[in-house]
């Protein structure tokens, strides 16, 4: 499953490594060509989400007889990357980060798949809209996705019982409100149970999750900065600000603290420390190996226009052909069977708990019979849904962006407006350095 906080941690590694020239359009085989020969895809995949992987490898050969597929595990973004920059490396590499994609394709350090979904004539619309979105960049599409996360809310059941509260919330106000009610202090005031923490450097409290409940766009046409310009930014900011306010920062600051690691059994949510979270998919098969006896629902994220309501964030892994590719031919049909063949997508959804990113798989009844699952796979479909745009200085202005949420939760902006409008300069000077 795709880990946010290691994407960004990998950034820096990755975006230098990925600035070398672009080389030409690969010469193709022509249509037809039977392919043989052997592939080394690398992932970052471990245990049992590796054993998944090489269950579906082991059908890929089986129908491939000719290719065989070297599998190496648990290689995260940055070793694929320092591999490609020093001219080794896979045929295939699956990333965690789809920020990455501006870089690779506009740097070439992934090769521009349009010329192998030309001649297989491949129909891209049978992918869902936002996975086509943050696969390409300017014109090429150096990527594929594999499989999918989406982002709502989880909310502990018992919680809202106790606080009389009969449903998850389903705007900011009642977000608000529902988070009060929830919140419980020690007799000294010290936070003991929170409601929902506001923080933008808790778990997957990442502005990048956040912009979907007010609609926020991140980036102009010309791919420059959006931010001071969107007045949704604001909304959004002010009421987390007042939030926190609630709380009180140094209240929320020494509670976080206290909090297990997000990937623990000692998570805030699955201890019931925190009532109402933000996170993806693959926090069910958390909840089913560490907290078994947890009574919680989950439910779209919270909007400021309610005719909004029903989306979240959408992300993803990503596949590519590495531009050192020894066998180009057998890396696209093992990514073309990864990336477009339905029952194999289904498959791997179903043993690694990630959504499916076809339309046809969105629909498999071994994957609908979960209702909390199936709310997820509603989010993703849902046309409020977003993602991160694309850039070619990659996940950069995200964590430009990241360090004036850190700075205006904390109390230090004084004026909002003209804050935003220092971080839409910083973002467009980190952009034009990546560019």
């Amino acid at each position: 499953m795709r880990r946010a906080a290691l994407a960004l941690g990998a950034a820096a590694v990755m975006l230098a490594a990925a600035c070398t020239p672009a080389p030409k359009e690969n010469k193709i085989a022509d249509p037809g060509t039977e392919v043989s020969g052997s592939v080394e895809l690398w992932h970052f995949f471990t245990d049992r989400e590796a054993a998944a992987i090489d269950t579906v490898i082991k059908d890929f050969t089986a129908s491939h007889p000719k290719i065989t597929v070297n599998v190496k595990s648990g290689q995260d973004d940055g070793k694929v990357t320092q591999a490609v920059g020093a001219g080794s490396g896979p045929d295939v590499g699956l990333s965690y980060s789809t920020d990455i994609v501006g870089k690779f394709c506009s740097s070439g350090a992934w090769v521009d798949l349009n010329q192998y979904l030309r001649r297989d004539k491949i129909d891209l619309t049978k992918l869902n809209a936002t996975t086509r979105q943050y696969t390409e960049y300017a014109g090429k599409r150096c990527a594929m996705p594999f499989l999918a996360d989406a982002y709502g809310i989880f909310y502990n059941k018992d919680l809202f019982a106790k606080a009389g509260i009969a449903g998850p919330p389903k705007t900011l106000d009642e977000l608000t409100e529902d988070a009060k009610k929830l919140t419980v202090r020690n007799a000294d005031g010290s936070l003991k149970t929170v409601g929902f923490l506001p923080l933008s450097d808790f778990y997957e409290n990442s502005a990048a999750h956040l912009a979907p409940m007010v609609g926020a766009k991140w980036l102009t046409a010309d791919g420059k900065s959006a931010i001071g310009a969107d007045p949704t930014w604001k909304t959004l900011l002010t009421w987390q600000k007042q939030l926190v306010d609630f709380y009180g920062y140094a209240n929320l600051v020494k509670f976080k603290a206290s909090l297990g690691d997000e990937f623990s059994a000692d998570n805030a949510f699955q201890k019931g420390q925190v009532a109402i979270n933000i996170d993806a998919e693959f926090r069910l098969a958390f909840l089913a190996d560490q907290a078994k006896n947890l009574n919680f629902g989950v439910a779209p994220l919270p909007v400021s226009d309610p005719a909004r309501y029903g989306g979240g964030y959408v992300t993803g892994n990503i596949l590519g052909i590495s531009k050192n590719a020894k066998n180009p031919e057998a890396a696209w049909e093992l990514i073309k069977y990864l990336t477009t063949d339905d029952a194999a997508i289904a498959k791997l959804a179903e043993l690694i708990k990630n959504v499916p990113t076809t339309t046809a798989t969105l629909a498999d009844p071994k994957l609908t019979a979960d209702p909390n699952f199936k709310v997820f796979l509603d989010i993703f479909a849902n046309p409020n849904s977003s993602t991160t745009p694309p850039s070619s200085s990659g996940p950069a202005y995200q964590e430009t962006f990241a360090q004036f949420m850190t700075e205006w939760q904390s109390g230090k902006v004084a004026d909002l407006d003209a804050g935003l409008a220092g971080a839409d300069q910083k973002v467009n000077g980190v952009m034009q350095l990546g560019g």
